[in-house]
């Protein structure tokens, strides 16, 4: 029975636990890290290590796409950004940085994005950017929001996108409107040929509901970082322990209810050190989305700055642009090491390969079973 706090006369509320609330529990067994894999697999589609990008302009560009792809995760390109609407997109980022480091500040920023995102998306030039990762021989992904899903699949498809990802604030399998017919998410998924990444949610429900549309996978979270404002504009916002652990109760109760179909959890949002990739895979992710933990490498179009896709918003931004001090190391380094770094922001899947060998674990889906102790 879920934990229910009284919260007034009258009114109650449920307890949920961040990731920061919980901790990894060592067992009896130890392991040799050299003997721990980090593959996994999304419908025909195996990788190297459980990362997928988090669709923004500002760590995925077609290039990085490629480069996260070639180290073994899914670099997720946004078929809505800056890539799909300008022709010169690093000299745009480049102007968005500058205005956000001069005296104008972050409010001008986010106002620059809107403005670049009020141009039309171009079928040229997203073709071209997907097209330019296909030729790589990369997996390819884009990102969709639910309101141009099926404006925009056919060119997807066209120019070679592998995974499609519908991804929006809060994404679920019925959407109520006045406004025209809003996007069936299930008829949507039943007619194409890959596999669809859908979310973001935050409780067990909803995720159930995403599954029985025939979902792929499901992302948990809202993108929940320092440049990320949902909790502050909307009020609305997961502990993320407790978001995950309750999809993968979903995915688990989805997977007797079809016989053996298997719907993959994905970690959105709380994601800053290795120990929280850590902690939602033993929570019940099998992957985790990263966005924010890329901006300081030598390759992130944002040249050091974050926001998410939500802050070019034309009437309600939900992210701000964050500056961070870029270290300056590549992708590689980032995920693999050598690090120097004793805080966990390098090295990141070593430092998750290096978790699972020190608790006995030498498979993800195994890892999921780590013991976990509330610590606050």
């Amino acid at each position: 029975m879920r934990d229910l706090v009284e919260i007034g006369m009258g009114r109650t509320a449920m307890r949920g636990y961040d990731l920061d609330d919980v901790e990894i529990v060592p067992s009896r067994r130890t392991r040799s890290s050299k003997d721990v894999s980090l593959a996994w697999q999304i419908d025909a589609y195996r990788l190297d290590i459980p990362l997928v990008t988090h669709p923004t302009d500002a760590v995925v560009s077609p290039a990085t796409a490629i480069r996260i792809g070639e180290l073994g995760g899914l670099g997720v390109l946004n078929a809505e950004g800056l890539w799909a609407r300008h022709e010169n997109v690093e000299g745009e980022l480049a102007q968005v940085v500058r205005t956000a480091e001069e005296g104008d500040g972050p409010d001008a920023a986010i106002a620059m994005l809107q403005q670049l995102h009020a141009a039309p998306v171009r079928t040229d030039l997203l073709t071209e950017a997907v097209r330019q990762i296909k030729d790589s021989g990369v997996t390819v992904a884009a990102r969709v929001s639910p309101q141009h899903a099926e404006e925009l699949t056919p060119t997807l498809l066209a120019a070679g996108v592998e995974v499609l990802m519908v991804q929006g604030t809060i994404v679920s399998a019925e959407h109520v409107s006045r406004e025209g017919e809003p996007l069936n998410l299930k008829r949507f998924i039943g007619e194409l040929d890959v596999p669809v990444i859908a979310g973001g949610v935050g409780d067990y429900r909803t995720a159930m509901h995403l599954m029985r549309t025939g979902a792929a996978g499901v992302i948990v979270g809202f993108g929940q970082s320092r440049s990320a404002t949902t909790t502050q504009t909307l009020g609305i916002g997961v502990p993320m322990a407790t978001a995950v652990a309750d999809a993968a109760a979903a995915r688990r109760d989805y997977l007797d209810e079809t016989g053996g179909r298997y719907v993959h959890v994905i970690a959105d949002g709380g994601l800053f050190y290795s120990g929280d990739i850590a902690k939602a895979i033993a929570c019940g992710a099998d992957a985790v989305m990263l966005g924010e933990a890329l901006t300081e490498t030598s390759e992130a179009p944002g040249q050091g700055y974050y926001w998410t896709a939500a802050a070019a918003h034309p009437n309600l931004p939900r992210s701000e642009v964050v500056g961070f001090n870029s270290a300056g190391v590549d992708l590689e380094t980032l995920l693999f090491g050598p690090s120097s770094d004793p805080y966990g922001t390098l090295n990141l899947f070593g430092a998750l390969r290096r978790s699972m060998a020190k608790t006995g674990y030498s498979e993800l889906k195994e890892f999921q079973k780590v013991g976990l102790m509330l610590c606050r």
